[in-house]
């Protein structure tokens, strides 16, 4: 089964199931003492890691401009949030059931293993929306800002 697709660029879809990997191997490594297998994940993949972590931050400074960084911080918190929220929803459940990921993941021969592995998986919790796309008034800023034009009170304001 291949994970809902809420992207329109299949790199940005990726770029987010990964990190949504990233922080469920996190939850478990401290709600089920996986110390060790999740330091083995994040040696094993570190290039891919933090080429992912580069691509996620690009994604929100071109769609937020200055306040991405807030932004990609404020979506990291929430991902984390939500899939402790998923853990303490299973209850005693949470460990056996979803330890098995880390299995998984270390058993891959190669990141391109990586990338098919967590495209095949539903990872991105439904409350956390990924790729939405802009309002029309956000997406009229951002031009505008990019432009180095913005509105202030109906007035044009032109940075020099």
């Amino acid at each position: 089964m291949l994970a809902e697709r809420q992207c329109a660029s299949l790199s940005d879809q990726s770029a987010f199931e990964l990190q949504a990997l990233r922080s469920e191997l996190m939850v478990l490594a401290t709600g089920c003492h996986e110390d060790a297998r999740y330091n083995a994940f994040i040696r094993r993949y570190q290039p891919d890691l933090q080429a992912n972590e580069r691509m996620i931050s690009s994604y929100f400074r071109h769609r937020y401009g200055r306040a991405g960084q807030t932004e990609h911080d404020r979506f990291v918190t929430e991902l984390a949030n939500a899939m402790s929220r998923q853990g303490s929803d299973m209850g005693a459940d949470f460990c056996p059931h979803n330890g098995m990921m880390f299995n998984e993941v270390l058993a891959l021969q190669s990141s391109a293993e990586l990338q098919d592995y967590v495209a095949g998986k539903n990872l991105i919790p439904a409350s956390i929306e990924v790729c939405t796309p802009m309002t029309a008034s956000a997406a009229t800023v951002h031009r505008e800002k990019a432009r180095g034009r913005v509105r202030a009170k109906g007035k044009q304001i032109t940075r020099r």
